[in-house]
């Protein structure tokens, strides 16, 4: 069996092949998604229409890590689709201060994401929204039955809780299916409450395009030299690049440094780190207004002086781009539109992963395991949940 370029024996001897596999199986995870909200459909719709939409709701995405990566890919896009006031704010923010979030003014929406729903955050949020909201709507979705967060919010009218396939719920360390088949369960979700529609087969068909087809020469693209990862995407793709600065950062045990910026950020300040072991990956969008910013930084970048590696990955064919850059991939999507550059996460996030694996693998490391030392665990450990106290 060849898994990501990888024959199987190997990728278990090196403790690599869950994630190889996690990563390789996510077109297979979209569709099993995909498959149950079509099961839940009616319960999913009755609970949405209980919502207060257009009576100041304020819809609110919670997670840590990867899982709050998740409320930041698809809350712009929900804001200016629904009724709502809809923003991301991680379980990590809420759990130190909780009162600037939660208060009795409004109809809140507490939409919980997690892998496990074991990290003590994700309780802790939920007992501050019970505790300062008067008026608590909530939906957790999650990858484990099991876990601490979906036996924390009780069945009631105005709670519902998603629980996603099995094969969600990944054994690596780092979230792979999880995080993509939560973004696709966020989205989902709410088309009961706005006229959006996607055809994610055709997402799904790109993904396994990719898998199939490209992982060889993406891993011929990145130079053993590279120290350091950099990933650049505009407004809407501000969850993705964060995702994808996290994959590489938390495969390689903290070896490679990573960030992630938006195409106009980055000339503040961040381009100064760019030296002849950088790598930079840029996801354009799919806005012609937005990529004519997006191509200067990527004309800059080539026309700059210096070694570092410049990787462009774009829906539709952009010649400029393909021009300019080192290594260039467009994604062959046809002429369907998508209805935002949110939906880009699905096929953009592989590339980042397969970037985070092959790196991993190169400096000698477990990609399912790649802090064995413990200093950073596949659930956080080491967190006290304090007591609060209203007028702390």
């Amino acid at each position: 069996m060849n898994l990501l370029d990888y024959n199987e024996s190997e990728l278990r001897r090196r403790n690599a092949y869950l994630t190889a596999e996690e990563i390789k199986k996510q077109p297979q995870v979209w569709a099993e998604v995909i498959e149950l909200i079509t099961e839940k459909e009616a319960e999913i719709t009755d609970f949405v229409k209980k919502l207060p939409f257009g009576k100041d709701l304020k819809i609110i995405f919670t997670g840590a890590g990867s899982s709050a990566y998740v409320g930041e890919a698809v809350a712009s896009f929900l804001d200016s689709k629904l009724k709502a006031d809809v923003t991301a704010v991680p379980t990590t923010d809420i759990v130190t201060h909780p009162q600037n979030y939660f208060n009795s003014k409004h109809p809140f929406l507490l939409v919980s994401c997690a892998r496990s729903g074991n990290s003590p955050e994700s309780t802790a949020a939920v007992d501050l929204a019970e505790k300062l909201t008067a008026d608590l709507y909530q939906l957790v979705i999650t990858c484990n039955s099991n876990g601490d967060l979906a036996k924390r919010v009780e069945e009631r009218p105005e709670n519902l809780k998603l629980i996603l396939p099995e094969s969600t719920h990944d054994q690596g360390f780092a979230m792979t299916g999880s995080f993509t088949g939560m973004v696709l369960s966020s989205l989902e979700v709410f088309k009961a409450a706005s006229d959006f529609e996607m055809d994610f087969q055709l997402i799904i068909k790109t993904g396994e395009y990719i898998l199939n087809n490209l992982v060889t020469e993406l891993k011929g693209a990145i130079d053993q030299k590279v120290n350091r990862v950099v990933f650049l995407g505009s407004a809407p793709l501000k969850g993705l690049i964060k995702e994808s600065a996290l994959k590489v950062l938390e495969l390689s045990g903290g070896r490679i440094v990573t960030d992630a910026y938006t195409f106009l950020g980055f000339r503040h300040g961040p381009k100064s780190q760019v030296n002849d072991q950088t790598l930079i990956v840029s996801y354009l969008s799919t806005e012609e207004y937005a990529r004519q910013y997006e191509l200067d930084l990527i004309k800059e970048l080539a026309l700059d002086k210096g070694e570092h590696t410049l990787i462009t990955i774009s829906k539709q064919l952009v010649v400029q781009a393909e021009e300019y850059s080192d290594y260039y991939w467009q994604l062959d999507l046809k002429e369907k539109d998508f209805p935002a550059d949110n939906y880009l996460l699905f096929n953009y996030i592989l590339f980042a992963q397969l970037i985070a694996f092959f790196k991993s693998m190169s400096l000698g490391l477990s990609p399912d395991d790649p802090s064995p030392g413990g200093e950073v665990n596949r659930v956080v450990k080491g967190v006290k949940i304090y007591p609060y106290l209203e007028g702390n």
